[in-house]
This record gives C-alpha cells, structure tokens and sequence, in this order.
C-alpha cells in the first residue's frame, strides 16, 4: 500500500510538471511572431542579369522577374518579399544597403555573393582579351584572394544576417562552372584558362560552403542543375560575351528557372 501511494503522488508529480511546463512552452511559443516572409539578397546571380525582364525601378541593380527569388516568391507566396539583391554587389554593398527589410518575422533569406570581391569581371575581362598566361595570372591572383580575404568579408555579411533576421532561415547559393572541358567550343579561351575559371568557382564555392555551414545556414550547389548546361555544352544556361556586356558570363532566364530554382526551392 505505501509503494502503491508513492507510485501514485510521484506520477501526480510527474505529470502535473510536465504539463506546467508544456503549458509554458506553449504560451512561450503563442507569443512569438511566425516568421514567413523573405528576403533576397546577394549579387547579380540572385539579382537576374542576363534573365531579362528587369524591373525599371530597381535601376542598374537589374532585377528580374525571371530571376530564382522572384520566381520562388510568385510560387510560394511568402507573407512578404523583399527583393534587395544587385548587380555588382560585394559584401560591403551587402552589409551597407541590403539589410534593411530584415527582422524578426523574416523567415526566409538567400543570398549570393563573394564573386565581385574576388574580381569576377576583371578575371573574365583579363581572360577574354589578354591570353591564356594574363588569365591564368589573373585567376591565381583572385583565388589567393578567396582563400586569405573572403572568408573574413563573409563572416561579416553572415554575422550581420543572423543579428538583423535571427529566426530566419538562411540559404546560401553558390556559382556554377563557366566551361564544359573539352566541349565544343572552337574558338575563344584556351582549354587550360577555362580550367582554371572552374576551378576559381570550385574555390569559391568551398570556401562560401565552409563559411555558411559555421553559421548553421545551408549552402546550396547550383553545379548539379548546371552540369550538362555549361558553356561549350550546346545547351548552355549561361551567355558568353554578350551585348549589353554586362549580361557576359550569367545565366540566362533557363539558367534561373532550371539551374538556380529547383536547387534553391528544395534548400529552402
């Protein structure tokens, strides 16, 4: 009998405490906001140069309606969207004029960046019109900078998300390969420059994945939509140089709607 009673005060313990604490947690939780909108930050690969469709009011930032956040928010419906991404942006443009629509309720942000800072249009530039020795220079240059400088600059644009958007959840999409190696192209750089170009993506893109997984956000690899797709592929979702220029080297509106979109709607 006193086994039995204490068998039965210590289960009235137990689950009175548990359902103290489950009815905390649960008013804990009714208080705070539900975070669904989103955010899309980044460079020109987030913004949709080369997509077309740019909205007149975003200006030489060359936002696209075709480009993957649009096109994610158009199927999604976030409970708001807030497209800051721009053409040429480093982690400085990020840190200084994208973060503004961030806050508590924010519950979605992507985000491309890093190229610029590692001189992408000059790399390409140099590799276009200079040779094969001017590119292969110039790319070591731009991975030495990957390697020593961009990790910190990430750091901070990372840093700064999670402060301004800390219920958020953050993905980070990196760059494709330029060049399908020994493709069918016939003209134009050499093979060894184009190695090298995808190999300064493949820099990048490890050290951007090292970065965000140290901040608990998801790295999304765009090079498993884009394989097949490269250029000298005969079927490329990137632009070689173009007109206007500034479309050179990015994905066009297939490039964002079958290499950006399903890569970044199955992380988010």
């Amino acid at each position: 009998m006193r086994l039995s009673r204490f068998a039965a005060l210590t289960s009235t313990f137990f689950v009175t405490t548990a359902l103290a604490l489950t009815g905390a947690s649960a008013a804990a939780s009714a208080q705070l906001p539900t975070a669904t909108g989103y955010v899309a930050l980044g460079d020109s690969y987030s913004s949709g140069v080369g997509a077309g469709s740019y909205d007149s009011a975003s200006g030489s930032c060359k936002r696209s309606a075709k480009a993957y956040p649009a096109l994610w928010a158009a199927a999604h419906s976030p409970s708001s969207f807030q497209f800051t991404a721009c053409s040429g942006a480093r982690t400085g443009d990020v840190l200084n004029s994208q973060l503004g629509p961030l806050s508590s309720s924010t519950g979605l942000v992507s985000i491309t960046i890093g190229g610029n800072d590692a001189g992408f249009a000059d790399t390409m530039t140099t590799c276009a019109l200079q040779g094969e020795s001017a590119c292969l220079a110039r790319v070591a240059q731009a991975r030495t900078y990957i390697d020593t400088t961009l990790p910190g600059q990430l750091d901070g644009v990372y840093s700064a998300i999670s402060r301004k958007a800390p219920a958020a959840h953050v993905v980070v999409v990196g760059y494709p390969h330029f060049y399908k190696l020994q493709g069918s192209c016939i003209a134009g750089l050499s093979e060894k420059s184009r190695a090298a170009i995808n190999g300064a993506a493949d820099e990048i893109n490890g050290v951007t994945a090292k970065r965000a997984a140290d901040h608990g956000f998801t790295f999304a690899d765009v090079n498993t939509t884009f394989s097949g797709h490269e250029l000298c592929s005969g079927s490329a979702w990137l632009h070689s140089v173009t007109f206007p220029v500034i479309e050179s080297y990015h994905p066009t509106a297939a490039g964002q709607s079958g290499g950006y979109l399903p890569v970044f709607a199955s992380a988010a």
